[in-house]
């Protein structure tokens, strides 16, 4: 897999034998999804499914997730369609449709796929349902621009660059 875009990356998907979901670096880094996240499933047809649980810690209003939860599971799916096929891309654009607010402590199920690609964005989509019914809570719409190894090298580089600049300008904090 020498023409792979995880060729030489830090950036790895978790072996999917022994890791139920593919966790981000932090997530790694405990050992657990902290947005929920439990077992998911690449479908033959390259889609995605997840099963997940809003705990309290996450909760927003009386006994629902917080909205923000609720776009971080969404950026978290969609994103996977793409890491689950085995690309590097991240978040291009994400929108949110809030139907119903989610529950927390229940079995929910989250769905995403491939609309469409066009270069290197993939245009994806997805659901969160309750898992008892399948009736819908919320709608998310992701374009993921693919990206290759050398991207978050270049990202710390860039940072680097801007924390030099942030140096030599006149302190910000007297108003």
């Amino acid at each position: 897999m020498a023409d792979s875009p995880w060729a030489g990356s830090d950036f790895q998907l978790p072996p999917l034998p022994t890791s139920p979901v593919a966790l981000c670096g932090a997530c790694r880094r405990l050992g657990a999804c902290r947005l929920g996240l439990g077992r998911e499933e690449l479908q033959p047809d390259g889609s995605v499914h997840t099963d997940l649980v809003c705990s309290a810690e996450n909760e927003g209003g009386p006994h629902v997730a917080h909205g923000g939860w609720t776009a971080s599971v969404f950026d978290e799916v969609l994103g996977h369609v793409c890491l689950l096929n085995g690309v590097l891309a991240v978040t291009g654009q994400l929108s949110v449709s809030y139907v119903k607010p989610v529950p927390i402590g229940r079995p929910l199920h989250a769905r995403a796929w491939t609309v469409r690609r066009e270069g290197r964005r993939w245009y994806v989509a997805g659901e969160l349902t309750l898992a008892s019914t399948g009736a819908v809570l919320g709608r998310g719409e992701a374009v993921m621009v693919l990206r290759d190894v050398g991207h978050f090298a270049r990202h710390q580089e860039w940072l680097a660059q801007q924390d030099l600049a942030a140096q030599s300008q006149p302190s910000r904090g007297g108003r």
